[in-house]
Formats: C-alpha cells, sequence, structure tokens
C-alpha cells in the first residue's frame, strides 16, 4: 500500500511539473490571470505571461483554444513565440483612451499602438487563432463605399494591430488578422523577417486598414498570404519618423492572393530614402482599386524592382480611394501640401515642400491585367521614370462599373490630383527609355467612346516597342 502512495505521489508531482510553465516553457495566458471572458480587459495577464517567459529565457507564451481575450496594448519580448492556439482569439478593447503610445514616434495624427515590440530578438507570432482589431468600433458611420472617420487634428486614437521595430529575426506564421482599424501589420527597421500563411481580413470599407507594411526593413520574405484591405495589401516605404533605420531592401513576396480598395501592391507613398532589390512574383491580385503601384512622392528612390507571374484584375471605386484602376501604376511627383498630417512629418525638417526622387530598372514579366482602365507611367520630369521594362504584359480593357472613365489618378501630388482625357492600353507620359516587348491590348465588347489608342506617348524619350 505503501508503494502505491508513493508511486501516486511521484507520478503527482511529475505531472505537476510537466504543467509548471518554467519547466515545459510554455505560459498559458489563464495560468497568469487572463480570464478570456471577452469583457475583462486581460492585458495585464498576457503582459505578465510574457515578461516571465523572456525573464525565463524564453519560450512559447500560449492564448488557449475556446477564448476570446479582451485586451488593451501590450508589449512582446525577445526569445517569446506568442502562439494562439486554433479558435482563439485577441480582441482589441475599443476604449480609444487606453491607445495612448502613438505608432509613428513624437507624430501622434496616425494611431496608436496596440501590440508592439521595439529593440527585440527572435520574436515568433504562430498559431491558427486569431487577432481581432475590433476596426468598426473605432469608426464614424457607414458610408456607401467607406466608413466615416471621426475628426481628429493632432491626435488620431485608432490603433495599429502590429507595430513592430528595430526586431532582429522574426517569425509571424499562420494566424489570422481581422478587422484593424488602421495598419494591420507595421515592420520599422527589421531584419531577417518571415511572414508565411497568414491571412489579414480587414473590413473593406476601412480607410488607412493597410495589411503589411514594410517601413526601412531588410531581408523580408512573405509567401503564402491571403490579405483583403481596404488600403494597400502590402507595402514598401521608408518613412520620415525613422529615418534611422535606413533603407528599405531587399524583399521577395510570392505566392500571394490580394484584394484592396486602394493599391493591391504599393512602393511608396513615403520614401525619403532607398527601396532596392524586390521581387513580387506569383501572385493574384483581384477586385482592386489599383493593381501594381509605385507611388514615389519623396525625396528617395526606387530601383531594381521585377514582378513577374501575376494576374491583375482592376475595377473603379470611388474618389475616397487613391487611384483609377490602373492595373500597374510607376509614378514620382512631389507631395502635395496642406493637410494636417503633412505639417512637419511629411517634408524635410524645415521644409515647406518637397521633392521626387529617381524610379528606375523596374521590370514586369508575364503578367495578365483585366480593369477599366489601361497602364499608366509619368514623372514630374521625364528624367525621373526611366529604363522600365515589359515583357509579355497583357492589357484587357473591360467596363464593369458606372464610375466615369478616361481619368488617371496622381494622388498625393503638388497640384491637380487627377489627368483626364482618354484611356490607353499602355500611357506613357513624361518619361524616358521605356522598352516593350510582345505586350497585347484587348477591348471589351463595350468599347466606351472615350477609348483610344492601345499606346499612347507624351513628353516621353527612347520607348521601344518589339
Amino acid at each position: 500500500m505503501k508503494t502505491r502512495h508513493i508511486l501516486f505521489a511521484l507520478l503527482s508531482i511529475f505531472l505537476f511539473g510537466a504543467c509548471h510553465s518554467p519547466q515545459t516553457g510554455v505560459y498559458n495566458i489563464m495560468d497568469y490571470g487572463a480570464t478570456g471572458d471577452g469583457k475583462t480587459d486581460d492585458a495585464s495577464a498576457i503582459q505578465k505571461a510574457i515578461n516571465a517567459c523572456s525573464e525565463a529565457g524564453g519560450g512559447t507564451v500560449l492564448v488557449p483554444s475556446g477564448h476570446t481575450f479582451l485586451c488593451g496594448p501590450f508589449k512582446l519580448a525577445s526569445y517569446v513565440e506568442l502562439q494562439l492556439a486554433p479558435n482563439s482569439r485577441l480582441l482589441a478593447n475599443p476604449d480609444e483612451s487606453i491607445y495612448t503610445e502613438s505608432a509613428f514616434g513624437a507624430n501622434r495624427g496616425e494611431g496608436m499602438m496596440w501590440i508592439s515590440g521595439k529593440d527585440l530578438k527572435n520574436v515568433s507570432i504562430t498559431g491558427t487563432g486569431s487577432i481581432d482589431g475590433n476596426g468598426v468600433a473605432f469608426m464614424g458611420k457607414e458610408l456607401e463605399d467607406s466608413y466615416e472617420l471621426k475628426p481628429v487634428t493632432d491626435f488620431d486614437p485608432r490603433p495599429h494591430v502590429l507595430t513592430l521595430t528595430n526586431i532582429e529575426k522574426l517569425v509571424i506564421r499562420d494566424v489570422n488578422i481581422c478587422n484593424s482599424a488602421y495598419w494591420t501589420v507595421h515592420l520599422i527597421g527589421c531584419n531577417n523577417v518571415m511572414i508565411d500563411g497568414i491571412s489579414i481580413l480587414n473590413d473593406l470599407k476601412i480607410r488607412n486598414g493597410d495589411g503589411i507594411d514594410i517601413d526601412h526593413s531588410k531581408d523580408v520574405r512573405i509567401s503564402n498570404c491571403f490579405i483583403e484591405s481596404g488600403d494597400d495589401c502590402i507595402c514598401l516605404k521608408n518613412r520620415r519618423e525613422f529615418e534611422q533605420y535606413g533603407s528599405c531592401e531587399d524583399v521577395v513576396v510570392t505566392n500571394c492572393t490580394m484584394t484592396s480598395r486602394s493599391c493591391a501592391v504599393k512602393i511608396g507613398s513615403e520614401n525619403m530614402d532607398k527601396i532596392n532589390n524586390v521581387l513580387f512574383t506569383n501572385c493574384i491580385i483581384k477586385d482592386s482599386n489599383r493593381g501594381i503601384g509605385i507611388q514615389n512622392r519623396d525625396e528617395g528612390t526606387v530601383t531594381n524592382v521585377i514582378f513577374s507571374n501575376m494576374i491583375v484584375d482592376c475595377r473603379f471605386f470611388s474618389d475616397v480611394w487613391w487611384g483609377k484602376a490602373e492595373p500597374i501604376y510607376v509614378t514620382s511627383f512631389p507631395r502635395a501640401v496642406g493637410n494636417h498630417k503633412d505639417a512637419g512629418w511629411r517634408f524635410p525638417k524645415g521644409a515647406v515642400k518637397g521633392a521626387c526622387g529617381e524610379v528606375s530598372r523596374i521590370y514586369f514579366h508575364n503578367i495578365k491585367c483585366t480593369s477599366e482602365n489601361g497602364i499608366f507611367v509619368s514623372g514630374d520630369t521625364i528624367d525621373k521614370i526611366n529604363r522600365i521594362y515589359f515583357d509579355q504584359v497583357e492589357v484587357n480593357l473591360h467596363k464593369r462599373t458606372t464610375f466615369e472613365g478616361g481619368v488617371y489618378d496622381k494622388r498625393p501630388c503638388d497640384g491637380e490630383g487627377f489627368l483626364k482625357g482618354k484611356t490607353y492600353g499602355f500611357f506613357f507620359h513624361t518619361a524616358s527609355d521605356i522598352q516593350m516587348e510582345g505586350c497585347t491590348v484587348n477591348w471589351g465588347d463595350t468599347r466606351p467612346d472615350y477609348a483610344a489608342e492601345n499606346i499612347h506617348l507624351e513628353n516621353t524619350a527612347g520607348v521601344i516597342q518589339k
């Protein structure tokens, strides 16, 4: 009998030890006080679990299945994997007053942080649970194709979902992220990043609801993702608030499917440094306002970018959204002056007017476009856009909405934001050294009155067609 009791006691100790966080390396947030009732703010408990995990040398912080954890802001830590078990959910607390730390440093006019991390190493966010930004809770009234934004001056309380700054080795894998009130995944000065198999499902009516923003970051790989966002799905940029982190370079995006009310794949508009060595391949863009866009609006440059093996489907939406169904859009114009966000942040310190940098060595290969508008390439001066290559690019022009055509969108630019006239398959305006090989234009059965020639040149030099 004594032997049986001793064995039972040893077994109990073993089982208790196996559940105890330090022994297993797994830190269940409910063991640190999280309720998971969807009503109580569990941010403090989540932070305790993350801190304990990091202080012990690293491990896994578990968000367990079957619960919704309402929470305000919390911070990630080095050597911590935040793992969301199946059927688990983190839900942003809708109380605007708790979001007080700006997502853009001293610039408080463009949203606050919810989940964040800075100056860290070896951070992972994994699992098939959900991170829900509760976006509609932060919106004004619903409009026909967007939500009204609440009035802001120098402070916008809308939370970004993930703001990750200066992370060395970052993995985001398999998670579902949805309903962001502002940007969803923002990488600032990060190095060695892998984002694989995630879904970002934002409300298509929420403005500024970017999917993934790669900002001053390097060696980034994004693959196998599904992204729906009111604003840009994947965007590369160099914002002025973070100039200390240098250029944005060596980025690969593959096997992704995207839908956007703005621009599915965008480079810019904020770019005060260098964007270089970028590859987008094997991607599908569908039902978007604009497909592939290089939108340079600052003094930085964009070079050595390849887009290959892509299907692009676009249509018109209202003027709330930048873009006029251009399936491919390559531009460089000085930035517009005037709204409250520009003051002190969009231009170099002390400047009241901006400049735009060169866009060159841009390659488009094997791309099928279906849209209500054609490809648009244009710069501020003829030298700003140069060495642009189109190889096996097919443009199928097909009218599918009642919005007026014959217009191209230059916003945000200094001066007139729209260029009106005719619709062309390829419209090259103020650019140089453009080569086309094996490109075709097809018009649908109902060709509108504003439809014009397949290729139209204005103020260009060195355009070669084969």
